[in-house]
């Protein structure tokens, strides 16, 4: 399909024509799914984001053609599906490839080994930040956290979990992905391509055999709070400064003319006590 100058990153001072439409066996085939998607709200703007996504999944990215298709069938005008379109990373605004691998870059992921995956992904594939490999097979990005910091570092391909990744893992599952051998992520069912994730994430079926019985949890890093939360954790323990030896004994009342910290309990202040007003204010330079 024809794209425009601005999809392929060019500004040539003009305004964009009409986008072209669908061929009318695509559009009819949208249109039907459109409808079942459409059927599940109450409110059929509701229903753009899986409506991007089933765009997103006929192309690969959100094209202007599938924009003015979302707002054709919402009602919609096409500058309020563009500010949603450009909103969500998840939405692709130019052709990428097959399989979004995305290095988290984040603090924790980034300690633990993140920045040098990243740097070595670009220079094993030869692409930088937002490429695709010229097979078309790879898109390269680093991406936020993914909330799998106990997992650290991770990488995700089309939102799969890949799991304590290394410089080295993380290029032979690219090399695998490009020869296109089966790779399964750390949590869930094995690889699909981005356009069949794009579907799924519309709210259509999964399909993968054993994709529905697959799955994983978060590791026990994650679940200690909710362990806590229940009553299944041990207390807490005390963990005394570098070089001091434990204390013994009960625990250190303060009395009643003992500075107490802002988190003992809440002390009376200037602003709420009457008999200690703040002093003046000092002038700039005083």
């Amino acid at each position: 399909m024809t794209t425009s100058s601005s999809e392929r990153g060019v500004s040539l001072g003009m305004p964009d024509l009409p986008a072209p439409a669908y061929p009318d066996d695509v559009r009819a085939r949208l249109e039907t799914d459109a409808r079942e998607v459409v059927a599940r709200y109450p409110d059929s703007r509701s229903a753009l984001l899986p409506l991007l996504h089933l765009v997103q999944a006929e192309e690969g990215h959100v094209t202007r053609t599938g924009m003015q298709f979302c707002a054709d069938v919402l009602g919609l005008t096409t500058a309020e599906v563009t500010a949603v379109a450009t909103f969500y990373t998840m939405y692709r605004r130019r052709p990428s490839g097959d399989y979004q691998v995305g290095v988290c870059t984040n603090t924790l992921c980034a300690v633990m080994g993140g920045d040098a995956i990243f740097e070595e992904l670009q220079e094993h594939l030869g692409v930088g930040n937002g490429e695709t490999t010229g097979d078309g097979k790879v898109t390269l990005e680093h991406i936020e956290c993914n909330a799998a910091c106990d997992f650290a570092p991770v990488v995700m391909v089309n939102w799969e979990f890949f799991d304590n990744q290394t410089p080295d893992s993380a290029k032979s599952l690219v090399d695998d992905l490009r020869a296109g051998r089966p790779v399964t992520p750390t949590r869930g069912a094995r690889m699909c391509t981005f356009k069949e994730t794009a579907r799924i994430l519309a709210g259509f079926p999964d399909e993968r055999e054993g994709a529905v019985e697959a799955g994983g949890s978060a590791g026990p890093a994650s679940l200690v709070g909710l362990k806590l939360a229940k009553g299944e954790g041990s207390p807490a323990r005390v963990v005394h400064p570098r070089g001091e030896a434990a204390r013994t004994g009960a625990p250190h009342e303060p009395s009643p003319t003992e500075h107490l910290s802002s988190h003992d309990a809440p002390q009376d202040t200037s602003a709420s006590d009457p008999a200690h007003p703040a002093g003046p204010t000092a002038e700039e330079g005083e």
